[in-house]
């Protein structure tokens, strides 16, 4: 599995509805695309939820690397790229997945946060403790699934989950979820990714 995100920083003044609007009428186009676990729309408006910017993030879930280049080479993000320029897209290897999320569960909000792997850290001894923090977290109430992730490149762990309701305080940036596509949820595999 591999997690991507990309995040658009808007000005101050922007009106969000035209980020709302856009998943209105676009975000359907991914509820049935190949080798795509979930893709949660994602948005932060600046001043809400302790948000110091507006910002469009989408985050990813690929259950496959051909999933994620065929959207990555294809007409959804040459339209992305032609209308906001062309961001920088983080992917990270999945360390661990878990889903909670009974039929029927919608996710509302979502939690992004980032840290650096020190220098010293026993890295397998860290990746058990970081899927098990995942494991750990979709037992809070109203956490629908969660992942961890890591960069080997930059050695930076990124925890994401999606959530039904407000956020407990103090896990990272929330996001407020527009749409969830998750055409190949049901095909992701629950616990360690190794």
């Amino acid at each position: 599995m591999h997690a991507m995100q990309y995040e658009i920083t808007l000005p101050a003044d922007y009106d969000m509805g035209i980020i709302r609007d856009r998943v209105a009428s676009k975000g359907h186009l991914l509820d049935a695309h190949a080798g795509l676990g979930f893709k949660a729309y994602l948005m932060r408006e600046r001043g809400r939820d302790g948000s110091p910017v507006n910002q469009y993030a989408p985050f990813y879930l690929w259950n496959t690397a051909a999933g994620m280049n065929s959207f990555l080479w294809g007409p959804g993000f040459r339209g992305l790229a032609r209308d906001f320029g062309r961001p920088s897209v983080r992917h990270w290897p999945v360390l661990a997945y878990e889903d909670q999320a009974a039929p029927g569960i919608t996710a509302r909000a979502a939690v992004c946060r980032r840290r650096r792997i020190p220098e010293a850290a026993d890295l397998p001894h860290l990746a058990g403790e970081l899927a098990e923090a995942a494991r750990k977290l979709t037992g809070e109430e109203g956490a629908v699934s969660a992942l961890t992730a890591v960069d080997p490149r930059t050695w930076e762990a990124v925890h994401f989950s999606l959530w039904e309701h407000e956020v407990p305080e103090g896990l990272g940036d929330v996001f407020q979820v527009l749409h969830l596509s998750t055409p190949e949820r049901e095909k992701l595999r629950n616990g360690r990714q190794w």
